[in-house]
């Protein structure tokens, strides 16, 4: 796949792509023009880059997960499973903190739907 047709299914831009290359997480080969072509697994491979760097992954923690990922292995070295434990009880914290933003937005919701609040004016 060219890198417009990997980008468009992956939902990022052609310079995301760019740049995964540049840090090692994206791999393509070149055509006889020194055009990028990408494996048909690039698109999910982007999305999961993409689904790491969402949950705040910074890219050099991402460059050692992905090998263990590309192998299927079940071993990683020791220093990245705590790493990666670290980053996972980060994670939790996160879903926790935005559970309880979603649950405050929804009592703001209710409030200002109540037609007997003094907010039900806000649009």
């Amino acid at each position: 796949m060219r890198i417009g047709e990997v980008a468009e299914k992956a939902g990022v831009s052609v310079r995301a792509l760019r740049y995964y290359e540049e840090q090692g997480l994206l791999q393509a080969g070149r055509g006889p023009g020194g055009q990028r072509h990408y494996p048909d697994t690039a698109v999910g491979r982007v999305r999961l880059i993409q689904q790491l760097y969402a949950a705040g992954l910074p890219s050099r923690v991402v460059r050692k997960v992905l090998p263990c990922v590309d192998s299927g292995e079940e071993k990683a070295p020791p220093a990245l499973l705590d790493q990666m434990a670290a980053e996972r009880v980060r994670v939790d914290q996160r879903i926790t903190d935005l559970l309880a933003v979603r649950d405050r937005l929804d009592d703001v919701i209710a409030i200002a739907r109540d037609p007997d609040s003094d907010c039900s004016h806000v649009e």
